[in-house]
């Protein structure tokens, strides 16, 4: 793939609707390039709307020199999309759909836009004091595990799943959507990039110098309006 020759973005993604959904009733272009963070490793994010097809699906293309992940949908497929992204608090399609550049709209592109937009203003679903409850323990769990591991290689996972669990905590407790790899970082700056820069902080001095600390102080810092650490007296039971 030659990044020179590549079409300009908007240009290849009208070229690949024309050549490969015709008949479609509505596209839109996405993802970095039409937020200006694209790097020569990024690739086309583009959303389908044909009423012709049975079922969504994603596929991943190479075509006109770009890496093209399409989103395919048709008029109502994409309602169980949005609701299932509300559910786990990634609004992957409905951000996708807000920020997207029409390519094609016969008429049905402004009313899906409504919809994704209701849903992101909205945010997910409050945290309530049952679900913070359980969150601080398993936090305090694998917080102890951390604190008392002596195996670097060990240390290094619970990191790994203590970050997610922090980024998670914060951003439910205060209404906010949560995110996966980079869109991690892109929340928390949209929260708070005061509590980004600790939270990266603490994870980098962590990995470059194996000192726990900043993330411990991170985890009782998030912790503490709620009632700190949890352990003694907790209890869940089956339902």
């Amino acid at each position: 793939m030659d990044t020179k020759k590549r079409l300009k973005p908007l240009y290849a993604a009208k070229q690949f609707i024309d050549k490969n959904f015709p008949n479609c009733q509505g596209a839109l272009l996405a993802g970095s390039v039409v937020r200006g963070e694209d790097t020569d490793t990024s690739d086309l994010d583009i959303v389908i709307f044909d009423d012709n097809i049975l079922a969504s699906y994603r596929q991943s293309i190479m075509e006109f020199e770009w890496a093209i992940e399409v989103f395919v949908h048709n008029l109502s497929s994409y309602k169980q999309f949005f609701e299932e992204d509300s559910k786990r608090a990634r609004p992957s399609l409905p951000r996708m759909i807000s920020e997207g550049i029409i390519i094609r709209d016969l008429g049905v592109i402004q009313q899906i836009k409504r919809e994704a937009n209701i849903i992101l203003s909205e945010g997910p679903e409050i945290w309530n004091s049952e679900i913070i409850q359980i969150k601080r323990y398993f936090i305090t769990d694998v917080l102890d595990d951390f604190i008392g591991s002596t195996t670097r290689a060990e240390e290094l996972m619970i990191a790994n799943t203590l970050t997610d669990m922090i980024q998670e905590f914060v951003l439910r407790s205060n209404g906010c959507w949560i995110g996966s790899s980079k869109w991690i970082i892109r929340e928390l700056n949209n929260l708070d990039k005061l509590f980004a820069s600790q939270f990266v902080d603490a994870l980098d001095t962590f990995y470059k110098k194996d000192d726990k600390s900043k993330i411990i102080d991170l985890v009782d810092q998030i912790l503490q309006p709620y009632g700190g650490r949890l352990f003694e007296g907790f209890r869940l039971d089956s339902k």
